[in-house]
This record gives structure tokens, sequence and C-alpha cells, in this order.
């Protein structure tokens, strides 16, 4: 079993409440979000694991079991072409849960029109494979967010 933690601070939320339908439909996997605290922050790693896929808005970490883990900073966020994060790390990159990934300001995604919501992703698993989904709860870094069996 893989715990996955917070990469942020702020209020675990379900995925359905995430305004993307790709998100909120679970289509890219199941898991929760996290509404951030607005202030700068960083984005750190939710499992011990490899950085397989890196952006500015959005990363991927793959741990021992081959379990993938998607962290989304904010919605459309893509749309701000890197602008107002800054990585913290490289692709292939192997990081520890809690080390730093992204510098980012939820509070500027906010401001630039932008959803600052984080969905944080078990991909490729089935809606079954989870257990333990924070919801409706306040979270730090490092706090479980949910369980993959």
């Amino acid at each position: 079993m893989t715990t996955v933690t917070s990469p942020l601070a702020g209020r675990a939320i379900g995925l359905a409440a995430v305004p993307d339908p790709v998100f909120s439909g679970a289509m890219v996997g199941p898991g929760t979000a996290i509404d951030p605290v607005r202030e700068p922050s960083e984005a750190v790693a939710p499992v011990d694991g490899v950085i397989i896929s890196l952006h500015a808005h959005a990363f991927v970490v793959v741990d021992a079991e081959g379990h993938g883990v998607l962290t989304h900073l904010g919605i459309d966020t893509v749309q701000l072409n890197g602008e107002g994060f800054q990585l913290l790390v490289n692709k292939g990159d192997t990081v520890k849960r809690g080390d730093a990934v992204v510098r980012w300001d939820p509070s500027a995604v906010e401001a630039a029109g932008k959803s600052p919501i984080c969905p944080v992703v078990a991909l490729e698993a089935g809606a079954d494979a989870l257990s333990d989904l924070a919801d409706d709860t306040d979270v730090k870094p490092g706090g479980t967010l949910f369980n993959w069996k």
C-alpha cells in the first residue's frame, strides 16, 4: 500500500468539486484535491519516487511500486506559460516525500483569473483502489490524503 500525502497546505475537497470536467469526472484517475492556502509556498513530493513528468504547473512522481501520482497546481494554469512558478527539481530526479518540487503563489494564480484548486490524482488506478480519502478537512504538507492499495 502507498500512502499519498498532501503536497500543500489547505483544505482537502473531493474531486467532484474541481472546476474542470477532466478532473471532476476522474477521467485522469481517482484522488482528491486541495484548495490551497493563498500565500507563496512550495509544492512538495507526495510520495518517495522519481519525477517522471515535470511542468511548471504539474508534476508526476512514480514510487517504487509503480504508482504514479499527479499533482496539478491550479486549473488551466498551463495557460500561464510558467509565469509565477519556479521548478526546484529536474525530470528524472529522485525525491523523498516532502521534498520541495515547485515554488508558486496560489493568490497570484487566482489574480490571473485561474482557479488555484490542486487535484492530486492516482494515475491509472481503479476507483476502488483508494481508501481513506481526505475530504472537507484541513491538510498540511505531509498529511495523509489517501491510501492506494
